[in-house]
């Protein structure tokens, strides 16, 4: 399993792959895909500031219905306690998102290179 950061979520909604290096398209076809609970509320947080058109709930039913895409359950209590020492960025998101990834030993894919250097679980192909 391998959980999806926001914008990857989002580009796959828009234009399925397109976004995509090869090798990020063929290991998502080899995974099972996931998000944190974090993402969905960061689609909600988009979403209500006009930066999303569709309601996540719209948007991530379509993603599991095309892609078996699931919601990756984490308690809350250990993100939290983990993401503490996520000091290398102030994005709530992001650092709930890595902490989940670290608790979970979950591998996250993504194109932000400030997680990448930071967080060994996060991976991109260029």
């Amino acid at each position: 399993m391998i959980l999806l950061d926001t914008h990857v979520v989002v580009w796959l909604y828009a234009a399925p792959r397109q976004s995509l290096p090869v090798a990020v398209q063929r290991r998502l076809d080899r995974e099972d895909l996931a998000i944190s609970p974090f993402v969905e509320l960061e689609l909600s947080f988009l979403n209500e500031i006009g930066r999303l058109k569709p309601s996540p709930r719209d948007l991530l039913d379509q993603l599991s219905a095309r892609l078996g895409l699931f919601v990756a359950d984490v308690a809350a209590a250990s993100v939290c306690t983990a993401a503490l020492a996520l000091t290398w960025t102030r994005d709530p998101f992001d650092r709930l998102f890595s902490a989940h990834a670290t608790v979970s030993g979950l591998e996250i894919v993504t194109k932000d290179q400030r997680m990448r250097r930071y967080l060994p679980l996060a991976w991109w192909a260029d």
